[in-house]
């Protein structure tokens, strides 16, 4: 059986940490469900943590520094990894996004951040903070942007998404705002980059009427699923659970339209925006 997939530390502090934890859990000589058993944690869940496609809780820090007499090195790092440009409730997903290698989404009613432009996010940013000063809004919004800058890779990660036609009809900034989001869409769909399927409304119910999901995969670590409602989100990473979610977004993709007849309703949208804005 291949052994686990050597880090690059340098690709994130959470890799970083990462390594170094895996590094001093095989010098103290224990496994994985060693180290997890006086944490209370799985031995894929301390996997997750040596993969950095999970953030180390303070919490876990403290009793890793006891266990591998490090000599607080895991509180230290950690206490400087919880500094994000991101909110709280979403800080650990963002960076689990940053090294997944594929991602399926379901977006019911905006535009995912990995494919919004500067003037959508901006427009979703205000809306969702009315009395914020234009700096918060402008520092929320260029984290978001350069969230999107995963996608400058050709090939990796593969992204996935799944539009409510809802996404498409709620006029988010305008209509000169949503044409040029629109077009942004349709423009990474025909380079090949994205795939994208519009769920439209005569699909009637279906099942994550709950609302968004986001499944990350890794090339070393299991599977993870983000939930998200307004200021609050959840990754799960318990097998049984991830595999509902799974489910759950090829139902979806199976009552979509296909790609292609996805690109050609996301365009007609968006040549509707482009004419409204004409004299």
């Amino acid at each position: 059986m291949p052994g686990p997939k050597p880090l690059d530390p340098s690709s994130s502090p959470r890799a970083m940490l990462g390594a170094e934890l895996r590094h001093k859990r095989e010098e103290a000589g224990l496994t994985q469900e060693e180290l997890g058993s006086p944490l209370f944690v799985s031995g894929s869940f301390i996997g997750q943590l040596e993969a950095g496609t999970r953030r180390m809780q303070m919490e876990y820090a403290v009793k890793i520094d006891e266990i591998l007499a490090t000599d607080g090195y895991f509180v230290r790092n950690c206490e400087a990894a919880k500094k994000s440009k991101y909110p709280d409730h979403f800080a650990e997903a963002a960076e689990a996004e940053a090294i997944a290698t594929a991602i399926r989404e379901y977006a019911p009613q905006l535009i995912p951040g990995l494919l919004q432009t500067k003037a959508y996010a901006w427009a979703v940013c205000r809306a969702y903070q009315p009395t914020a000063p234009e700096e918060v809004i402008e520092e929320t919004v260029t984290a978001r942007l350069e969230r999107a800058r995963v996608l400058d890779h050709p090939t990796t990660p593969l992204l996935w998404v799944v539009l409510d036609e809802a996404v498409l009809r709620r006029r988010t900034g305008g209509a000169e705002v949503m044409a040029e989001a629109l077009w942004h869409v349709t423009e990474l769909i025909r380079k090949h980059r994205v795939i994208v399927q519009v769920l439209p409304f005569s699909a009637g119910g279906h099942a994550s009427l709950n609302g968004a999901l986001k499944l990350m995969s890794f090339a070393d670590a299991p599977t993870l699923a983000h939930l998200e409602v307004l200021n609050a989100s959840k990754l799960e990473d318990d097998p049984a659970t991830v595999a509902r979610h799974e489910l759950t977004y090829d139902l979806l993709g199976a009552s979509a339209l296909s790609p292609q007849d996805s690109l050609a309703l996301i365009e007609s949208v968006a040549e509707d925006y482009a004419h409204e804005d004409q004299p």
